[in-house]
């Protein structure tokens, strides 16, 4: 078996924009996009001031901006509540063949760690920006899509922070030896629990942030003469041995690096709610196009689905949930759908909404459904049968789900999407016109701080 640190560390080490393709440089503007919108959005995160507040108390700098307002911290700890704003929402962009939502922890570290930069005098340009974001997700989904097993750990914290200590590592200009030690010290760091998925706990984002904030650390104590494990991923307490339950393929995976670039493979969410929700309200969406139906005009909706999205995502209803609950429930999720006529921040924010009784009635008509499909982490295909009240049957499979790449936004989607997360945020609607036209000329941008400059504006 091929040992692949050696390989990540050349890919992180040595990769900058010259060496990519138009069509990565592109995607990655367009998800940098996403992720910052998302970002905006997240001052609707829960306890957000709380956290805010508690930060300035850890100790305060003139590193970094916190998104949404004029406050500058320490980089690690920018990045760790950057982070969390941009997970807290369960809005931001997802590899679906690696489980993992890559760009929040790398995003905010590489932007925090941008901001260090520029308050040095020594500013990060966009297209470093964009070569060490593509590294983070390379490393990141790396982890992700060699893993063989049913998810066990938080991918987006576990795999997640070392992308984003791979993106710092890269921006820093590091050599190999620098380089390995980030990802070793990385390593010594990385956590991450389902339990908080299973709860629906905030503790899911601040996981995130964590990983963020973890990735600047690693390094920062690699520049300063500490040393990392090297067998850290395949050795006898590495990562894929520990994390992944030895259960995973090397040799047919990192070939990949180098030649494929992950940050292509990348899907939108367009609902802020689990990934794993969205096969039903693109099914809902479809079907009410084709049929014109109401809520009250349907007598059931099953949902036949992989055990991946049945294990995470086919929780039951419950009276009265928490945001991060809701989320990540299926029969929540689609009738908030058929009873709202969207799936927006604004319907998981308020008692009024997460407690509405026709919400719940109509829930409590939709069913998950394990399939047979082998595959443990598997997405798709997704089948829907649709039984109305005068009794016809409608049925439909999707193999992609929207925001798939083969099944991808709209640049009008996208934008839309960006935009309505920008207002839900508070944020100068001028601001976030001009933080557009600085991504789509991202690789003109001298100085990345700029971005985060967009996110302070009220």
């Amino acid at each position: 078996m091929t040992d692949p640190f050696p390989r990540l560390v050349d890919h992180v080490r040595g990769l900058r924009h010259d060496m990519l393709p138009a069509s990565a440089v592109e995607r990655m503007k367009v998800f940098i996009l996403d992720t910052l919108g998302v970002g905006a959005a997240g001052a609707n995160g829960t306890n957000l001031a709380a956290m805010n507040a508690l930060v300035e108390g850890w100790g305060r700098g003139d590193d970094a901006r916190v998104w949404g307002s004029q406050a500058r911290l320490p980089a690690p700890s920018a990045a760790f509540v950057n982070a969390y704003r941009i997970h807290s929402l369960e809005f931001d962009c997802l590899h679906e063949r690696a489980v993992l939502h890559p760009m929040a922890a790398i995003l905010a570290a590489v932007i925090a760690y941008g901001d260090r930069r520029a308050s040095q005098g020594r500013p990060v340009s966009g297209r470093a920006m964009i070569a060490a974001c593509v590294a983070g997700v390379d490393v990141a989904t790396f982890l992700g899509f060699a893993a063989r097993g049913p998810v066990r750990f938080f991918r987006p914290s576990t795999a997640g922070g070392f992308g984003a200590a791979a993106a710092v590592a890269n921006l820093a200009g590091y050599d190999a030896e620098l380089t390995a030690n980030t990802l070793g010290i990385q390593y010594s760091q990385t956590s991450g629990t389902m339990q908080a998925h299973v709860e629906g706990s905030p503790c899911l984002g601040l996981q995130v942030g964590f990983a963020s904030r973890a990735g600047i650390v690693s390094a920062d104590l690699a520049a300063a003469g500490f040393t990392g494990p090297r067998d850290i991923l395949t050795g006898r307490h590495g990562y894929f041995r520990l994390f992944e339950a030895d259960r995973f393929e090397i040799d047919g995976e990192i070939d990949r690096i180098g030649r494929e670039f992950q940050v292509e493979e990348m899907a939108h969410k367009p609902f802020p709610s689990g990934r794993l929700t969205h096969g039903a309200v693109h099914a809902l969406m479809l079907l009410q196009e084709k049929l014109g139906f109401a809520a009250d005009d349907m007598r059931a909706f099953e949902c036949f689905v992989p055990q991946l999205v049945a294990r995470l995502v086919g929780r039951p209803d419950v009276p009265s949930p928490e945001p991060n609950y809701a989320k990540l429930c299926i029969p929540f999720v689609a009738a908030t759908f058929l009873r709202r006529g969207a799936v927006d921040v604004a319907g998981f924010l308020g008692r009024e909404t997460l407690d509405d009784p026709a919400t719940h009635a109509i829930a409590a008509r939709v069913t998950v459904v394990e399939d047979d499909n082998p595959d443990p982490n598997a997405m798709t295909p997704q089948r829907f049968r649709l039984t109305l009240a005068d009794g016809s049957v409608h049925e439909l499979t999707l193999d992609h789900v929207l925001g798939h790449p083969k099944a991808a936004l709209s640049r009008e989607q996208h934008l839309a999407k960006f935009r309505a997360a920008w207002r839900s945020g508070g944020l100068a609607a001028d601001a976030g016109d001009r933080l557009v036209a600085l991504v789509d000329g991202l690789e003109a941008v001298s100085d990345i701080s700029e971005l985060s400059g967009m996110l302070g504006r009220r």
